[in-house]
């Protein structure tokens, strides 16, 4: 079944996280992507190679599925004008580039709208496009995780802050951006008009915490941090079961749900103690509660305490490791899933799209010293004849790795008449691309964007 942005064109000018996951999710929805890269590609394209030395990347492949990508050198005019009409023929623009980036290749939203004034031009940046710190770098765990208030919420007296997991406040930024222009282009189906939108990891961040922030605003008072033994409602809170595992009670409305654990746990001294009797006494009390709950839920397993909570009506919920999250992932129904074949050793398995379709990014990679071939078909742009500019042939052929290639024969070049002095070169990372020159070959600054 078509996606609800079928026939949407998307042009993708990001790196990294913030920017790339919003045109993801994008074409999860049905568009059309085009992924604009320096020429020696998305720096996210290296992160497993220099980090750990393995031939994939699943954050990158995660991330980038569903797209098409181009690299151009914005350095040269006749780069310039390729990603100029690129953008002039898209009905969406995303980045994440810095906005005196995207000012310095004329590529601001003035100068776009100029062109396309039906175009949605998303910004996403770190701590707001009109704000001071516009043009500071920024990645999710500084613009979200810190600097938003997350991991000081999350930290309880003198401890030392709790570690990000990678991309968190990039995928709600991206997820929030596609959103934003969802409805631009909801708009413009009755206005004609596209417009800008803008989202920042700083603003993502502060809605994350926004019963907090609105607590704070409301009642000018900060909202302290609390361990499991000095929560607010203790019985919304994590307990370990005889073998250790971690599990949450999700009794988040006190009173309904006391009755029903006393119940469960078999104690009704709890009940009968004054100190637990009620909402105020159980939160004046929580560390003792806690303690008691600890006491009686260490002896028997989850397993054991499972059918006891359903049928006494205790909700709960498992602690699960990622890989106890895919293991429970296989038992969705295999007409929701989609298996592709891979260039890589490793095998993929099968995961349902977190933007709700049931597709998985394709994954052709390959360590770049073994400069394996894909085996996709080419898709060009017909339309590109410009210099330095390098096309991925093939959706979903998004490797690690700098795209960096060798001119091959006249012979090879002959192969693709539509674009003059098109030749075919093997990319770095092991997928066939296809260059297009009308000039010598330059791939310029080792970082055009930054």
């Amino acid at each position: 079944m078509a996606g609800p942005l079928e026939g949407v064109k998307v042009v993708e000018m990001g790196v990294w996280v913030a920017g790339p996951s919003c045109a993801a999710i994008l074409a999860d929805w049905g568009a059309e992507v085009v992924k604009i890269e320096p020429p020696e590609g998305d720096p996210f394209r290296g992160l497993f190679a220099g980090l750990l030395a393995i031939p994939m990347n699943p954050p990158f492949e995660l991330d980038n599925r569903g797209k098409r990508s181009i690299a151009l050198n914005l350095e040269n005019a006749e780069a310039r004008e390729v990603a100029q009409k690129l953008i002039d023929e898209a009905d969406v623009f995303v980045s994440n580039m810095r906005p005196r980036v995207l000012e310095k290749y004329g590529l601001s939203y003035d100068e776009c709208a100029a062109r396309n004034p039906g175009l949605v031009y998303c910004q996403v940046s770190g701590y707001g496009i009109d704000s001071d710190d516009a043009n500071r770098a920024a990645y999710d765990i500084g613009a979200f995780w810190s600097r938003a208030g997350v991991a000081a919420s999350l930290t309880y007296g003198d401890n030392e802050p709790p570690s990000q997991r990678g991309g968190m406040g990039d995928h709600m930024t991206g997820s929030n951006a596609a959103g934003a222009i969802s409805a631009a282009l909801f708009a413009r189906s009755k206005s004609g008009k596209g417009q800008r939108v803008a989202v920042s990891l700083l603003r993502v961040g502060v809605y994350m915490m926004g019963w907090d922030t609105n607590t704070t605003l409301r009642m000018g008072a900060p909202v302290v941090p609390y361990d499991r033994h000095h929560a607010v409602n203790p019985i919304i809170n994590s307990f370990r079961d005889k073998d250790g595992k971690w599990f949450w009670l999700l009794l988040l409305q006190a009173d309904r749900h006391w009755p029903d654990l006393i119940r469960a746990l078999n104690a009704q001294h709890l009940d009968e103690d004054e100190r637990f009797n009620s909402i105020p006494n159980r939160m004046a009390n929580a560390p003792q509660l806690v303690d008691e709950l600890d006491k009686i839920l260490t002896q028997k397993t989850l397993a054991e305490w499972t059918p006891i909570f359903d049928r006494e009506n205790v909700w709960f919920a498992p602690v699960q490791r990622i890989d106890e999250v895919v293991v429970a992932s296989r038992k969705i129904p295999p007409e929701r899933v989609r298996r592709v074949s891979s260039a890589c050793a490793a095998p993929i398995s099968p995961t349902p799209s977190m933007a709700g379709r049931a597709t998985i990014p394709s994954a052709a990679w390959a360590a770049p010293m073994q400069r394996r071939r894909a085996s996709a078909p080419a898709m060009p742009i017909r339309f590109m004849r410009a210099s330095h500019c390098v096309h991925l042939a093939g959706q979903d052929r998004l490797g690690q790795g700098r795209l960096r290639g060798r001119r091959k024969t006249r012979q090879d070049a002959r192969q693709h008449p539509g674009a003059r002095g098109a030749g075919q070169v093997r990319g770095a990372a092991g997928f066939r691309i296809a260059a297009f020159r009308t000039g010598r070959h330059d791939r310029g600054r080792a970082s055009p964007l930054r």
